[in-house]
C-alpha cells in the first residue's frame, strides 16, 4: 500500500494579503506586505510596546455561509480560530470541486493543528469570570476554546466521518498536521483528508507575552518593512493570523473524479532538537535531521531539491540556525538553492505558518515561480544563501522542500514534486 501517491487537488485561505488561493498568489508575487498598525485593539491604551501585526481585516463569516441561522450558531459556538478554519475549509472544497457526499465519507478525515487554540475566548472570558464571576461565562466557552475545535467543526459542517484531530506543536502545527494527513493516505487510512492549519491569536495576551520574551519586531514607525527575515537588521517576527486548509487525496482517487492537481507530496521528516523550549538547537542538527529524513523518504538526494519554502522568521536565532542546518544538508548545492521565506509578507501566522508555506510550494510547483523575501536588502554575513531578495522570479522546480520549526524544538518537513501524471 505504500506506493498510494498523494496528491493536492484544492487549496483555500483566509490570510493578511489575501482570501482564496488565487488571491493569495498574486499578492506573494507582487511582494505585498500585509503588516500594518493594529486595529482589532488599542496597544497605546493597554500600553503594548508592539503595536503592530498582519491582520485579517473585514473577515465576516457570513460572507461564507449564506444561511443566517447556521451563522448565528457559528458566532456562537466558534471563535475567530474555527471561523477562519471552516471559511478556509469550504474554499479549499470548492477549489477542489469536491462534495464529500460523492465519497465514502468514512475514508475522509480532517486534520487541521493549531498553536494555541481559542486564545480570543480564553482570555475575554477570564476576564468576564474575574469581573462578573462565574455566571458570566458561557457553556459554550470550552468547545469555543479548545485546539480540537478547527477539526471537529470542519468534520460536522460537511460530514468527514474519518478521524479528525488537531496536532498542536507550535509553529509546526500545520505542516505536522499536512505530514499526519499525508501518511494517512499513503497508509491506505483514507482516501482524502481536508488539513492544513488556522491561528487568531492576535490578542494583547499574546502581544505582551511575545514580546516579553524579545521575540517580537518593534518597527512601528515601519510595518511593512517590519518582517525582514535574513537581512542583518533584523529583530523579531510580526505576528499574524490566518488559516489555509489543502485538500489532499489519494491520486486514482483524484483522477477518477477528473480533479485538478496542485502538486505532489512525497515525503516528510521530523524531529525534536531536544536542546530548549524556545531557541533552535545552535548546531542547527534537529532541523538538518528533519531535513534529511523527508528527502530520504522522498526517495531523492539532497541534490534534486530546487527549491526551499524556509521557516525564515525574521529573528536573529532562526534565520541563523536555519541557514546553519540547510548548509549541513546540502553542502554545496546550498549554494544553489532558491529560497524564499512567505513570512516576509504575511507575518508568522503560528499553527497556520506551514501550511501557507506548503500552499505557497505548490502554487510555486504549479506556475513554476518562486514569491520573494522582501525587505532584504541588507543581507546577514552569516545568511548567504539564495533568499530570492524582493522580487519574484521564473524558474524549472521539479523537487521543493517546505520547513516548520516550532517552539518545544519541534521541526517538520515535506517534500513536494510537480505533478506528473
Amino acid at each position: 500500500m505504500n506506493n498510494r501517491r498523494v496528491v493536492i487537488t484544492g487549496i483555500g485561505a483566509v490570510s493578511p494579503i489575501g482570501v482564496g488561493i488565487a488571491e493569495l498568489w498574486e499578492a506573494l508575487l507582487e511582494g505585498r506586505s500585509g503588516v500594518d498598525r493594529i486595529t482589532a485593539f488599542n496597544c497605546d491604551e493597554i500600553g503594548l510596546d508592539v503595536k503592530i501585526a498582519a491582520e485579517v481585516k473585514n473577515f465576516d463569516i457570513a460572507d461564507y455561509f449564506p444561511d443566517r441561522r447556521k451563522v448565528g450558531s457559528f458566532l456562537k459556538e466558534m471563535d475567530r480560530v474555527t471561523l477562519f478554519a471552516m471559511a478556509a475549509a469550504k474554499m479549499a472544497l470548492e477549489d477542489a470541486k469536491l462534495e464529500i457526499r460523492q465519497t465514502v465519507p468514512e475514508r475522509v478525515g480532517t486534520f487541521i493543528g493549531t498553536g494555541v487554540g481559542g486564545l480570543i475566548t480564553t482570555t475575554a472570558d477570564h476576564i468576564k469570570l474575574m469581573e462578573g464571576g462565574p455566571k458570566k461565562i458561557g457553556l459554550r466557552s470550552i468547545i469555543r476554546l479548545m485546539p480540537n475545535a478547527p477539526s471537529g467543526q470542519v468534520a460536522i459542517e460537511y460530514g468527514a466521518k474519518g478521524r479528525a484531530k488537531s496536532d498542536a506543536t507550535a509553529c509546526a502545527s500545520g505542516l505536522d498536521s499536512l505530514f499526519d494527513a499525508y501518511m494517512y493516505i499513503k497508509n491506505n487510512r483514507a482516501d482524502v483528508m481536508i488539513s492544513g492549519g488556522t491561528e487568531a491569536s492576535l490578542n494583547p495576551f499574546a502581544l505582551a507575552s511575545f514580546g516579553n520574551m524579545m521575540a517580537l519586531s518593534k518597527r512601528n514607525d515601519d510595518p511593512t518593512k517590519a518582517s525582514r527575515p535574513f537581512s542583518a537588521d533584523r529583530d523579531g517576527f510580526v505576528m499574524g493570523e490566518g488559516a489555509v486548509i489543502l485538500i489532499l487525496e489519494e491520486l486514482e482517487h483524484a483522477l477518477k473524479r477528473d480533479a485538478k492537481i496542485l502538486a505532489e507530496i512525497i515525503g516528510g521528516g521530523a524531529s525534536c532538537d531536544a536542546t530548549h523550549i524556545v531557541a533552535p538547537d545552535e548546531t542547527g542538527s534537529g532541523a538538518a535531521r528533519a531535513m534529511k529524513e523527508a528527502i530520504a523518504d522522498a526517495g531523492l538526494m539532497p541534490k534534486d531539491i530546487e527549491y526551499i519554502n524556509a521557516h525564515g522568521t525574521s529573528t536573529p536565532l532562526n534565520d541563523e540556525r536555519e541557514t546553519l542546518a540547510i548548509k549541513q544538508v546540502f553542502g554545496e548545492h546550498a549554494y544553489k538553492l532558491q529560497i524564499s521565506s512567505t513570512k516576509s509578507m504575511v507575518g508568522h501566522l503560528l499553527g497556520a505558518a506551514g501550511a501557507i508555506g506548503a500552499a505557497a510550494t505548490a502554487m510555486s510547483l504549479l506556475h513554476q515561480k518562486i514569491h520573494p523575501t522582501i525587505n532584504l536588502d541588507k543581507p546577514d554575513p552569516k545568511c548567504d544563501l539564495d533568499y530570492v531578495p524582493n522580487v519574484a522570479r521564473e524558474a524549472d522546480i521539479k523537487h521543493a522542500m517546505v520547513e516548520a520549526l516550532g517552539f518545544g524544538g519541534h521541526n517538520t518537513v515535506l517534500v513536494m514534486s510537480r505533478y506528473v501524471a
